[in-house]
């Protein structure tokens, strides 16, 4: 089912402005009650395995839920030079927004990350992201949002990633301070599509936009309480690496 975090009614390409969804009302909007809010982050171990550290810049990409969510925890990241809005797992015709929001592409909302191996390993960015990203005890929803379009994945780089993510989902399963069991999938020979310019940097933009408030800004939140370590306070934007 397709989430009601965004219509199709725009002026400009733009999401309806925070203003407008409030007038319409929570009762018609169930994703504005605070109960819909962010999934509580947990406090997990690092990687027992984690990648070789090595010179030059490296590319992870996560997909867990709304790219927007995700996109601004890793923009959060020390280590972190650019973090990108976008769609992977189906064809290159089909990577837009309102194509991939009918759930038959393939595709899932993704975030590429680009980082530098020397500040922050593959291993770390896997830690923030089953911790405070998202939840990767549920499949195919994160929150209100419902479909294929938005499952727990990991689309590896290369079989180094493929190796070390497997082994951290065994480690975090045997542990079980998770609610569950893992269901994030790993996909293999997929290519990164960056989403549309209006989802860039949608955190940074619209802190106000109730969806950001009730089920983003707390993800941030906990990756500054429990990474503080890599935490940065000013996060690094798509628009700033474009300028």
């Amino acid at each position: 089912m397709k989430s009601s975090r965004y219509f199709s009614t725009r002026a400009a390409g733009l999401p309806l402005g925070a203003l407008g969804l409030l007038a319409i009302g929570a009762a018609a909007l169930p994703w504005l009650a605070p109960a819909r809010s962010a999934e509580e982050a947990v406090r997990i171990p690092p990687p027992a395995l984690d990648e070789k550290v090595f010179a030059g810049p490296a590319t992870a990409t996560f997909a867990g839920g709304c790219f927007w969510g995700v996109q601004g925890v890793f923009q959060h990241v020390e280590g972190v030079t650019q973090a990108v809005s976008g769609y992977a797992g189906g064809a290159a015709e089909t990577a837009h927004y309102e194509t991939v929001g009918t759930g038959t592409t393939g595709h899932a909302e993704s975030v590429q990350v680009t980082y530098d191996p020397s500040k922050v390993s593959y291993g770390k960015l896997l830690q923030v992201f089953f911790s405070v990203a998202h939840n990767p005890t549920q499949l195919n929803y994160q929150g209100p949002d419902r479909g294929t379009q938005y499952r727990s994945t990991i689309f590896v780089a290369n079989d180094e990633q493929k190796r070390v993510a497997q082994s951290y989902i065994a480690q975090l399963d045997k542990s079980g301070l998770l609610s569950g069991p893992i269901v994030t999938t790993i996909e293999t020979g997929k290519t990164f599509y960056p989403a549309e310019d209006y989802h860039q940097d949608f955190m940074t933009r619209n802190p106000t936009y109730p969806y950001i408030v009730y089920n983003d800004l707390p993800k941030v939140e906990a990756l500054k309480h429990l990474f503080s370590d890599i935490y940065r306070e000013n996060p690094v934007l798509v628009s700033q690496n474009r300028s």
